[in-house]
């Protein structure tokens, strides 16, 4: 009987906590936490025996005509009510779910030490580069040139010293001539993706968990000295069981979690740097940063880059630059195996060719190729710099590094075609009716302001006599954002994919003319598809979509004017055809009228608590206010249960 006993109370009061759970969901229409609703059970149970015995106190005993039944009643939903009050006011300052568990809290707190560990490493290397003041939001002095390459030079050593991620942020800017000044674009492409070799001790775990299985079970050779070694991947040569010869890529144990670490705090101090300097929100560095995050993420997962070099190869066929050849069968998130070409890097080969090669023939090829991606595929590698671009033995060109690849469009690329034949006529209007076309346009812009400024550009850099280069995108960037406009990440691709040729194609022929050559292919494209030949596809398919309408036509015109001959015309609107709409108008309804009952029933239980008249149920209580209390406690109950609404909605 002993052990019965709290048995029996224990599983009482757990079952009068799921019934206060269970009422307290009801009432207010929202889940609470575990932990709250079992404490706020608690207080009910404790405050309810006291209160049933304060009112069963104003009972008289010998009293006949007084049922109790309605002060037990009224004692319960006061209780409940003293419990809903805390539920609603922590719900209003801590939301549900908005505090971690312990073990994520424990989760959290590891991470934390980890990142604050690294945080305060990197802000030890950018205060050791003289690079603190502009932390604190100091704006950088660019007013000289002296001023500006010291201070690029100063950042390049700051973001070397930082590792792989920030190398690759340092990679990522030194190609944004639109928001950079040219000094810094020349110092960050000092940068230089190379690191020390890890050992193959390192290596082959990571090799052994994406083959599933030891090495030599896939190939039938592995040369264990790598060919290369940059920050992110190691590259190897190998030869398959079936005799090809191939290039393993394989990524560096761990590199993941240091580069997650690392985007995290490059997250965090774009987002201060954005608050707290001008500089900051004038570049956008939030933005940047995010853009930035889900590019090197990308670039983490080998499976990405192997279906960009599939996709690039396909829009490629029967182009004279060669596309790698991937085997997806042996590839893996950190495993590349492709085809092994036989070349010089075009980084390491003489300038204008090699073997007598024609340099001019080759960046013509190159370009056209390119220009060939963007303009008529849509599909296109984004960084075509010397260290991607091989010069193969038979005197082709072939493409390396796929994990940059730009994708446009049908829309985008009519447009951006648009925008560049109308700077190659001169035509500003034009330029700035497809330059609004391109980016995202805002609800207020000087477009004759936008205009003028274009003309200027354009006179300055696009008259005949003027030697054109590419720089002038740099040049229409600023303008574009001095004017509050904002280029979509695929054509800022674009325009880094072209300014990136310029030196390559300087490389393989000194003084090749970018602009003439693209205008070249111009005319070659407009001679292999007409305008009349294009515009007459298009009018082909537009009126065959319209047939059916057409057709149907003639019978609904004649019974529309039968219908107004006869009087019978008439406009049918639906309003709230959207089930969104309805929903939203259904919610605002439910929570007027949930406040319009809160403040009438507690405006009847004043005036009912006031009055002293009717029948008395106790010596001290009449009838009149013991309604009057029921009236406010459902007046409580339905007040929080309109700021439960609105707490909920603000989140």
């Amino acid at each position: 009987m002993d052990l019965l006993t709290p048995l029996t109370l224990v599983i009482g009061v757990l079952v009068l906590v799921a019934a206060f759970t269970v009422a307290a969901r009801r009432l207010l229409d929202l889940r609470f936490g575990t932990i709250r609703t079992l404490l706020a059970g608690t207080f009910v149970l404790l405050i309810a025996g006291p209160l049933m015995k304060a009112f069963a106190g104003t009972v008289a005993p010998d009293d006949p005509g007084v049922t109790p039944i309605w002060f037990f009643i009224l004692a319960v939903v006061c209780a409940l009510l003293a419990g809903l009050v805390p539920l609603v006011i922590a719900e209003a300052l801590i939301p549900s779910g908005s505090l971690p568990g312990p073990l994520e809290l424990a989760g959290r707190l590891r991470r934390h030490l980890t990142r604050s560990r690294r945080y305060l490493r990197i802000t030890r290397i950018l205060v050791r580069h003289g690079l603190g003041p502009y932390l604190r939001g100091r704006d950088p002095d660019l007013g000289a040139s002296s001023s500006r390459a010291r201070l690029a030079r100063s950042l390049r050593e700051a973001l070397d010293d930082g590792g792989v991620t920030f190398v690759k942020l340092g990679q990522i800017l030194s190609t944004r001539s639109d928001l950079l000044p040219v000094e810094f674009v020349e110092e960050l492409r000092l940068l230089q993706d190379s690191a020390a070799s890890a050992p193959w001790t390192e290596i082959e775990p990571v090799l052994v968990a994406e083959l599933g299985g030891p090495v030599e079970e896939t190939f039938a050779g592995f040369d264990r000295e790598p060919l290369a070694a940059a920050s992110v991947a190691q590259v190897y040569r190998a030869r398959l069981r079936t005799g090809e010869e191939v290039v393993v890529k394989v990524q560096r144990p761990g590199i993941a979690t240091v580069v997650e670490q690392d985007l995290d705090i490059i997250d965090r101090l774009a987002r201060s740097l954005e608050r707290r300097t001008r500089w900051g929100r004038a570049f956008g560095v939030a933005d940047l940063s995010r853009g930035f995050a889900d590019a090197l993420r990308e670039e983490l997962d080998f499976r990405i880059e192997a279906g960009n070099m599939a996709a690039v190869a396909a829009v490629s066929a029967g182009e004279p630059v060669h596309v790698p050849v991937p085997y997806p069968e042996l590839s893996g998130r950190r495993v590349l195996v492709m085809e092994w070409l036989d070349g010089t890097p075009l980084g390491a080969a003489a300038p204008g060719g090699q073997d007598g090669q024609d340099g001019q023939e080759l960046a013509r090829t190159l370009l056209d190729t390119l220009l060939r991606q963007i303009m008529l595929h849509g599909v296109f590698h984004a960084d075509p710099h010397p260290g991607n671009l091989m010069l193969l033995a038979d005197g082709r060109l072939a493409l390396l590094d796929f994990g940059s690849v730009g994708r446009l469009d049908g829309s985008l690329r009519d447009a951006l075609g648009r925008l560049l034949g109308a700077m190659d006529r001169g035509d500003p209007l034009g330029v700035s009716d497809a330059l609004l076309e391109v980016v995202p346009r805002p609800d207020e812009i000087d477009e004759r302001g936008l205009e003028r400024e274009l003309g200027r550009f354009m006179a300055r850099h696009l008259l005949a006599g003027t030697p054109p280069d590419v720089q002038m995108f740099g040049r229409l960037f600023r303008i574009v954002s001095s004017h509050g406009l904002s280029l979509p990440p695929e054509v800022a691709a674009v325009f880094r994919a072209l300014a990136t040729i310029e030196g390559t194609l300087a490389r393989l022929a000194p003084g090749f003319d970018i602009v003439t050559e693209a205008r070249a292919f111009s005319l070659r494209h407009l001679t292999e598809r007409p305008d009349h030949q294009r515009v007459r596809d298009e009018v082909t398919r537009e009126v065959l979509s319209l047939l059916p309408m057409v057709r149907r036509l003639p019978r609904r015109i004649e019974r529309i004017a039968d219908a107004a001959e006869h009087g019978r015309f008439s406009l049918n609107v639906r309003l709230f055809s959207d089930e969104r709409d309805r929903r939203h108008v259904t919610g605002m309804l439910h929570q007027v009228l949930l406040t319009v009952l809160a403040a009438t029933t507690g405006l009847m239980a004043a005036l009912l608590l006031g009055a002293d008249t009717g029948p008395r149920v106790t010596p001290g209580v009449g009838l009149h206010q013991l309604i009057g209390y029921n009236l406010l406690l459902v007046s409580a109950i339905l007040g929080l249960r309109v700021l439960v609404v609105v707490f909920r909605g603000n989140r």
